[in-house]
């Protein structure tokens, strides 16, 4: 593909590529969700560290949605506190989110396991 492309002269890392893409992809979700600041912070450290167990935990897809129940409930009540408000996401927003990441991550865990763990 890099010879296709003529590609064969540019020094890109591919994951470092594929990360960036799916940062501002999320990115962009959250905004088009019109997120509030706070709840857009909170939306993209979840994607870090969903990311993150991964790339540095090797968590199988069972125990990476497990700590994703686990991370919104905390990060919602948490953030709640500090704000004073009793529901930090909506219930729509909140399957939002998760729609959100089943799509576009989880459905994909294996690529992302390469991406991170496979040969270089």
């Amino acid at each position: 593909l890099e010879e296709f492309l003529n590609f064969t002269r540019l020094k890109t890392s591919w994951r470092k590529s594929i990360l960036i893409d799916y940062y501002s992809a999320g990115f962009l979700w959250a905004k088009e969700m019109n997120f509030s600041l706070m709840q857009l912070s909170v939306f993209m450290d979840l994607l870090n560290f969903i990311l993150e167990n991964i790339s540095d935990k090797h968590m199988t897809l069972g125990d990476n949605l497990k700590e994703l129940e686990r991370a919104m409930t905390e990060t919602g009540k948490t953030a709640s506190e500090q704000e004073g408000d009793l529901n930090f996401f909506s219930i729509e927003q909140a399957k939002a989110i998760i729609d959100y990441f089943v799509n576009s991550l989880f459905k994909y865990y294996r690529v992302y396991e390469y991406l991170f763990h496979g040969p270089r």
